[in-house]
């Protein structure tokens, strides 16, 4: 990237996001904070963190919704399924490690992401919704509990 950007020759952020993201991060470097384009920048820098609750919300539902095949189809369990709740425990893990301000982040989304996983359960077993508890049966702490694995109901 040009180390001398002139305001004038600076791409706008509708025309090309991933060069305006660099140029962006060279006016900052080179401390040209009147010529970086601020109300894009904020709002790119806000939405990085929505992403990290994103994420968050995206794998407790993966998480809940496998949770609830280990205990409603236990005749079919799988491996796959195991590895998959492992996998969505730890990720939700490191993305806690990373961003500790959203430690109680999965407790104030369970029961939101409690419906579309009990939705997501029952198409991908083929048993009824009426199977799955209105309510998510796990306490958040079993839910992201690496030893916890729901026992046949």
């Amino acid at each position: 990237m040009n180390k001398h950007l002139w305001k004038s020759h600076l791409t706008p952020y509708e025309a090309d996001y991933a060069l305006w993201c660099a140029e962006q991060g060279a006016l900052l470097r080179e401390g040209r904070v009147s010529d970086i384009d601020r109300e894009n920048l904020a709002e790119e820098i806000e939405s990085l963190g929505r992403s990290q609750e994103d994420e968050i919300e995206s794998r407790l539902n993966v998480l809940v919704m496998h949770l609830l095949k280990w205990r409603y189809q236990a005749g079919k369990r799988s491996p796959s399924w195991q590895a998959s709740i492992i996998e969505q425990r730890m990720r939700i893990s490191k993305r806690l490690k990373a961003s500790p301000s959203l430690k109680n982040y999965p407790a104030t989304v369970l029961d939101e992401e409690y419906v579309t996983a009990r939705l997501r359960a029952a198409g991908e077993t083929g048993l009824s919704e009426a199977m799955f508890p209105n309510k998510c049966p796990f306490a958040i702490e079993e839910i992201l509990d690496p030893h916890f694995l729901p026992e046949e109901r």
